[in-house]
């Protein structure tokens, strides 16, 4: 069967234009105005009065398997993607056991072929254990599957063996994805070191934790040549310290999160450990930065860093409970209401950060053009409250919980199969 979307507004990096779109044999076959074609091999979807975008790429989510499928695992983290728009996501290695061998590679890539909804590309661990002491078989890992190398949630501090990660690194091509926090800066943190810690009575985070590791990295970067991304960046001398790295010819790329774009400090509260995240959430200022970071190229995409934790573990006290928020299924109508809706970026631009240039990063093809795979990403203005309790995912964990926001996904479709309808 034929697939058919007529009367949308197609919208990529450069352009929204209301146009028809034909695929066929899971490939968009025109992009025209007023498609016609034989109905009897046709399925017509009408996308009257929504927006037909490139499928979102994610390079930062956790499905937690194997050893946490308490949290999350593959089915329910790929349905959450859908749901998300999302037709590939790039998973991380830090679970239990940690993705650091091809045995484990080789499960993971197991899980993923018989239960994922959409497509996932795996990242391997760095160092075996994700104890920053042994670097882990780049090669043999990279010929098994592994799209990228990361450590993601516990930084190698060990500045002698991230070097020669990265000279190895260039051995095979391979991509090290930086989640950059010095642990004798940041300790026992759990929030910004900001005007929150006196009021809610609890240990701050410097920037500095984050910002002396980055110019590690970044210095580390320059001399080897190696090829670095950095992970979920939140601090205005963070995006310095990437402007200064990408004038001095370093091959880097960074992202930025949903949240971190969106929430300040202020919203932190000791009794609700959904504030609680890595990095922990800044100031104004931060953000102004890392929207900067974006309008000018700094900053390449906006990864959810979707991490998905139990109810139970939430519910600890605030210094108890894990980082993270359950992002993913509504990361595209957190970025429409905030930033969209507020004139801050047009959708075209939020095209060219959720698709296009993690599509370029991690080298696969995407993207609205003839030939071209047809994963889409279709959907609607329409306003909406967040009810966590309806989340896909297993983590209900989101300080979003009963926010109005707006952009819903309508259909989520990959190689020109609709995965995902809104019911």
């Amino acid at each position: 069967m034929k697939l058919l979307i007529k009367n949308g507004i197609v919208v990529d990096e450069t352009s929204e234009e209301k146009k028809d779109l034909l695929i066929e044999e899971g490939k968009i076959a025109a992009i025209e105005d007023n498609l016609q074609t034989e109905a009897s091999n046709t399925k017509v979807l009408d996308a009257t009065g929504m927006y037909v975008l490139p499928g979102f790429v994610d390079m930062h989510t956790h499905l937690r398997i194997p050893g946490q499928e308490k949290k999350e695992d593959v089915q329910t983290g790929t349905l959450a993607a859908l749901k998300g728009g999302f037709t590939t996501i790039t998973c991380m290695p830090n679970t239990s056991p940690p993705i650091d061998t091809k045995i484990a590679l080789r499960y993971l890539n197991s899980e993923i072929e018989r239960k994922a909804l959409c497509n996932v590309l795996p990242t391997a661990a760095l160092t075996k254990g994700l104890e920053g002491k042994e670097i882990v078989d780049m090669v043999e890992l990279k010929q098994e599957g592994a799209i990228a190398f990361s450590d993601d949630g516990v930084p190698t501090m060990n500045a002698g063996v991230m070097r020669n990660a990265m000279l190895y690194s260039k051995v095979c091509d391979a991509l090290i994805m930086l989640h950059c926090e010095d642990k004798e800066i940041s300790k026992d943190g759990d929030i910004n070191d900001g005007k929150m810690v006196l009021k809610a009575g609890l240990k701050g985070i410097p920037s500095e934790a984050e910002e002396v590791m980055l110019a590690r990295n970044i210095m580390l970067a320059k001399s080897t040549g190696a090829r670095i991304h950095i992970s979920h960046v939140s601090t205005k001398n963070s995006v310095k310290l990437i402007e200064f790295a990408k004038n001095e010819g370093v091959n880097i790329t960074a992202e930025v999160t949903p949240h971190h774009l969106t929430l300040t400090e202020d919203i932190v509260s000791p009794l609700n450990p959904n504030t609680k995240v890595y990095p922990p959430l800044r100031t104004e200022e931060d953000i102004e930065a890392l929207i900067y970071g974006l309008k000018e190229g700094i900053i390449d995409a906006i990864a959810t860093d979707h991490a998905p934790h139990t109810q139970e573990e939430k519910s600890l006290t605030y210094h108890e409970a894990p980082f993270g928020i359950s992002g993913i299924e509504i990361a595209f109508s957190v970025i429409n209401e905030f930033l969209i809706n507020r004139g801050i970026f047009s959708l075209s631009e939020v095209v060219k950060f959720l698709s296009t240039n993690p599509a370029k990063i991690l080298s696969i093809e995407n993207g609205i053009a003839k030939g071209r795979p047809a994963n889409l990403t279709i959907i609607s203005p329409e306003k909406f409250t967040v009810d966590t309790s309806r989340f896909a995912s297993k983590g209900k964990n989101s300080p979003f919980d009963r926010a109005e926001l707006s952009g819903i996904v309508e259909y989520t479709i990959i190689n020109g199969d609709i995965k995902y309808r809104r019911t």
